[in-house]
């Protein structure tokens, strides 16, 4: 001990850099003075450019007009995508026919024209998805330290700029401010952290174990881009639908083509506009990044390219079914990420005032548009009364509008839902409502098209409670998708597993109760692809995990580590362990031409038996065996 404190303060205690006077005095102390900060100098210059080469680079993206509150606009009477057919000077000014087809944004909240996006057609697809090829073959040279400071600039952006982002997803899709953070941000963010910290050991060379037989060899696994990956995704979140599978295509060394939802163009080409700029200013092709602005009927121009080498599709199940069966024409790798109908068991005894904020938030966030928002809450027949009384008089207090509509007290407006993005499916949620009251439910709140006071968009559909609903009964068994609380009563658990399971789709889950090893076990009965006990949706906030569903909610995962390697193409290569010892050599009594049959088998025979066989005593007869035939 005393010696390891000389060593650290006898130089400061001794120095004496010019060696006089002092017996002691060596050149040993100028040596460690100088060596110490020469290290620490040395340390300084590695740390500053690590910063310099890994740490986030700002970069500017010019806010849209539309994003400012005070922002006005013409209002589209009955806004539509299809408005500038009947109402041509929404067109720009260049237009000049050609044939080529439009596509009309408005804020659904407001029926605020927003612009008239250029649709794609199949010739500007195809050419988009040679470009993003070209790029991708530099671009998956980058190294995962490359790819990281992509993804910390994107998520410094991100944070520093959220109420823009927030602002832009509420004009384009009709949404709350408070929806926009927690589906479009947080959940963003989440998934950007996620490949900053951890996406490098999920694609990182895996050593495999091996056997016996084949402990001369080493096994592992490369991950390797796919190349030029498309996403087909869904409106109720664009920004976060947009980022999402970007990010984590373009960390796995590919290029990307981006189908956005012809609903939310104007916003997705502004989002995915942020990460060209950030790829510009770190010195990249911004063309690994293509957006795809087209109507359905000319998607099949990415679907069936045989270029693209991955697909992921967020969306309805039928849309989901077509893109599948595109998708078979050069057999291209589909994740389907479809509809849901989730349950949340509610078992005996839950102290429903507890948990009724939870539900409430899993029932109306976004409008009730939202993938993994809760369908269905199944109640014990004894509490059946007081959840539907606790809802419904919650529910009557929600207050709809714009956040974005100019007041005077501010551009904030102090509501709970946003509209919902379109008015083209409310004659069947009424006529599903209809139906289950014809069945026996009890509706006392809701059920009918909102028509706001203030807002002059026609989107708005009243928050509902749909009580006593049975079952198999329509609105229990088809995904509504709208701000709807259906109740279901059970008297058994067994009872409340065969409702839960009891509809086709097995996207999410949640259980409910007071008791969490009795929630797990219900949570393993339930065929779904996720489960939350006591909780709604925050398996999607932890990106470790893999999202997606089973039945027809879909089938292939995103998100975790196999979502980012259904990105790549997993190649196995086997190798000598010892190359200069020890390689495989064909044995004489089994090379061409096979000398003796029965003596090829009894060595083929004796091996496998003292590789495989039940007790040491039958592996000794192998070695035998195996002795004997190779003489």
């Amino acid at each position: 001990m005393h010696s390891l404190f000389y060593v650290l303060f006898h130089p400061l205690n001794t120095l004496n850099l010019w060696l006089e006077d002092d017996p002691n005095a060596s050149i040993v102390d100028v040596l460690y003075l100088f060596t110490t900060f020469s290290a620490f100098g040395i340390w300084l210059v590695f740390d500053r450019y690590q910063k310099a080469v890994n740490s986030a680079m700002p970069f500017h993206h010019p806010a849209p007009e539309a994003a400012d509150p005070s922002w006005d606009s013409r209002v589209i009477p009955n806004a539509n995508l299809r408005s500038h057919l009947q109402m041509p000077d929404l067109l720009p000014l260049q237009f000049g026919g050609g044939g080529r087809e439009y596509i009309t944004c408005f804020d659904p909240a407001n029926n605020l024209h927003l612009t008239s996006a250029l649709a794609d057609d199949a010739r500007s697809i195809e050419a988009k998805i040679k470009r993003a090829k070209n790029a991708q073959v530099k671009w998956c040279e980058t190294s995962f330290g490359e790819r990281r400071r992509v993804m910390r600039s994107l998520m410094k952006w991100l944070v520093e700029n959220q109420e823009l982002c927030a602002r832009i997803a509420c004009r384009d899709s009709g949404k709350t401010m408070i929806d926009a953070a927690l589906g479009e941000i947080l959940s963003t963010c989440s998934k950007l952290e996620w490949l900053i910290n951890h996406g490098e050991r999920a694609l990182r060379t895996e050593t495999r174990y091996s056997n016996l037989m084949m402990s001369y060899k080493k096994s592992q696994v490369i991950y390797e881009p796919k190349g030029v990956v498309a996403a087909i995704v869904s409106w109720n979140y664009p920004l976060h639908n947009a980022w999402s599978p970007i990010v984590a295509s373009i960390f796995a060394g590919n290029a990307i083509v981006l189908k956005a939802s012809e609903h939310v163009i104007w916003s997705t080409e502004w989002f995915v506009g942020a990460i060209h700029k950030c790829l510009e200013v770190l010195g990249y092709d911004a063309d690994i990044v293509q957006t795809v602005c087209c109507w359905p009927d000319q998607a099949e121009a990415l679907t069936k390219s045989p270029l693209i080498k991955h697909i992921t599709f967020i969306g309805s199940e039928e849309i989901g079914r077509k893109v599948a069966m595109a998708a078979t024409e050069h057999l291209t790798p589909v994740t389907l990420e479809l509809g849901g109908k989730d349950p949340a068991i509610i078992l005996p005894d839950t102290d429903l005032q507890k948990w009724s904020s939870i539900w409430m938030r899993g029932i109306f966030q976004n409008s009730g548009q939202n993938c993994i928002g809760i369908e269905r809450l199944i109640v014990h027949s004894k509490q059946y009364d007081e959840l539907f009384d606790i809802l419904t008089e919650r529910v009557a207090k929600l207050r709809f509008g714009s956040v974005l509509a100019p007041t005077r007290e501010g551009y904030i407006n102090t509501v709970d839902c946003g509209s919902m993005i379109s008015n083209d499916r409310f004659n069947v949620l009424e006529e599903l409502v209809f139906q289950a009251q014809e069945d026996g439910a009890r509706v006392d709140i809701g059920g009918k098209e909102l028509l706001h006071t203030s807002c002059q968009g026609k989107s708005f559909f009243q928050a509902t409670v749909v009580g006593d609903a049975k079952p198999n009964s329509r609105i229990a068994q088809v995904e509504v998708f709208a701000p709807i609380a259906l109740l279901i009563r059970y008297d058994d658990i067994d009872d409340a597993i065969t409702i839960a399971n009891g509809t086709r789709y097995g996207l999410g889950a949640s259980v409910f109760g007071p008791h969490q090893d009795l929630c797990i076990e219900v949570a393993k009965e339930l065929h779904c692809g996720m489960v939350s006990v006591n909780d709604f949706g925050v398996y999607y906030l932890d990106q470790d995990l893999p999202f997606g569903g089973t039945k027809s909610s879909g089938y292939g995962r995103f998100g975790g580590s196999e979502g980012l390697r259904s990105l790549t193409n997993p190649k196995a290569i086997v190798t000598d362990r010892w190359p200069s010892f020890v390689q495989t050599t064909i044995p004489k009594v089994l090379d061409y031409p096979i000398r003796s049959l029965v003596r090829s088998w009894d060595f083929v025979h004796g091996l496998t038996m003292l590789l495989y066989a039940d007790g040491y005593r039958a592996r000794f007869n192998g070695l035998l065996q195996l002795t004997k035939a190779r003489r």
